[in-house]
């Protein structure tokens, strides 16, 4: 460790594969006391619906509420609040919220058949799910991008109801919120947060209908919930704490890769920010700069301990090594602070969001470049993906036999199915042979 910002490591060290794995162990969301009480929670509104949703959110933030309309947001509200938001800020949310959507269009799946040469048609059917509910952090935080990030991808994939739930400690909410649901055209927003959100989602309840998937990030209580109901309903992912890991060749300004460190570090005392340079004294140079520009931010004090505890600038002695390490990490957010990083594209095997260029800012992607920012983390980016309109579509196989077909096809099942010995398998494709 230099000063006492940040770790440095040397990956031509011989222990630095055991720095690396330390660096990279982060306890996931499974704790036995949490687990037991969102159990209770779940059983609780599987049970008693309403009244359980009214009686954990009276308790946990602290509200008065009587019935259900009590947590319903009416659509005059989200476009009363869409109406006292300043100018600006409707401005950022309708440009952030029209790119999401354009760059969202493109995934768009589509049906597809093909016909044999016999007459038998094989394809996939497309639809989109019917209810999908977000959930979005709330209270006096502000969120809005994630209202937009999760919600308008199921928009475009088609689906028909789209319910968010929004926490609002001690009745409050924010209008950045409410006016961003409005503008992603959210069908249904529920002031109602927790393992009871979660519950009411998955199980329904009197007022509030059951969801085919649940999505959106929150507290160790939320993901342990969503964990729980996981394969009653569909969910994205169990998040873990925000990531970036930065490859620079050390041309980029180190003041520019020091804050966008710092980016990810003000998230959270778990989050993690990593940087890869070929360069020592351009480390240096950063790590002089994360000193002097942490002491400039609101919550200096939250990135400070990130840093310290899971960050780390990493000297390696090339690119291509810093490519392996990344892949190996397989980071939620991955910079590319290159000259000419279009050849290292396709060497880049496992990473969430990609972002190229000494200009491109991972702070952009959070809000308003275009590609989701709900993606996967503690290295998931080896088997996941980024939210999308894929994760609100399902796909129907299509086989439609012609008699020719079926006679052929009839021959091989029942082969097979005698084989297996299933001789009603092997019978009901036989009835279909040609005599």
């Amino acid at each position: 460790m230099t000063g006492n910002v940040i770790r440095r490591l040397n990956a031509s060290d011989t222990d630095f594969d055991g720095h690396l794995e330390q660096l990279l162990a982060w306890e996931t969301v499974a704790n036995e006391q949490v687990e037991a009480t969102v159990a209770k929670i779940l059983q609780q509104v599987r049970t008693h619906g309403d009244a359980a949703v009214i009686e954990y959110t009276n308790h946990f933030d602290r509200r008065n509420l009587i019935r259900a309309e009590d947590f319903l947001v009416s659509p005059q509200v989200l476009h009363e609040a869409l109406a006292r938001i300043d100018a600006e800020e409707r401005e950022a949310l309708e440009i952030s919220a029209r790119r999401v959507r354009e760059y969202h269009e493109h995934q768009k799946q589509e049906s597809w058949r093909y016909t044999e040469e016999d007459g038998t048609v094989l394809g996939q059917q497309i639809t989109p799910m019917e209810r999908v509910g977000i959930y979005v952090p709330g209270g006096k935080a502000s969120y809005p991008s994630s209202v937009l990030m999760n919600a308008i991808p199921a928009k475009v994939a088609g689906v028909d109801s789209v319910t968010m739930v929004v926490p609002a400690p001690e009745g409050e909410i924010s209008d950045l919120v409410l006016a961003a649901a409005a503008i992603a055209g959210v069908d249904r927003v529920l002031t109602i947060g927790g393992a009871q959100a979660v519950a009411a989602l998955a199980y329904g309840t009197e007022t509030i209908a059951s969801v085919d998937k649940i999505v959106g990030p929150g507290n160790i209580y939320v993901a342990s919930a969503k964990r729980a109901v996981f394969g009653h309903v569909a969910i994205d992912m169990i998040a873990g704490p925000s990531e970036i890991l930065v490859i620079c060749d050390g041309a980029t300004d180190p003041d520019w890769i020091a804050m966008d460190l710092l980016s990810q570090a003000e998230h959270d005392e778990q989050a993690q920010s990593i940087l890869l340079c070929p360069d020592a004294e351009f480390l240096d140079a950063v790590e002089s700069s994360l000193q002097r520009q942490l002491a400039e931010l609101p919550r200096a004090s939250i990135a400070a301990k990130s840093l310290l505890d899971r960050g780390a600038l990493i000297l390696v002695d090339s690119l291509e090594q810093a490519l392996k390490i990344s892949n190996r990490i397989a980071p939620e957010h991955l910079e590319v602070s290159v000259a000419d990083p279009e050849p290292l594209l396709p060497k880049i095997r496992h990473a969430g969001a990609i972002f190229l260029g000494r200009y491109t800012a991972e702070a952009l992607g959070d809000y308003c470049a275009g590609p989701n920012h709900v993606l996967p983390t503690s290295g998931t980016a080896r088997f996941s993906s980024p939210l999308g309109v894929y994760d609100f579509q399902k796909r129907s196989s299509i086989i439609f036999c012609s008699p020719q077909g079926a006679d052929q096809l009839g021959r091989v099942a029942a082969t097979l199915a005698r084989g297996e010995g299933l001789e009603a398998h092997a019978r009901s494709a036989a009835f279909r042979i040609r005599k």
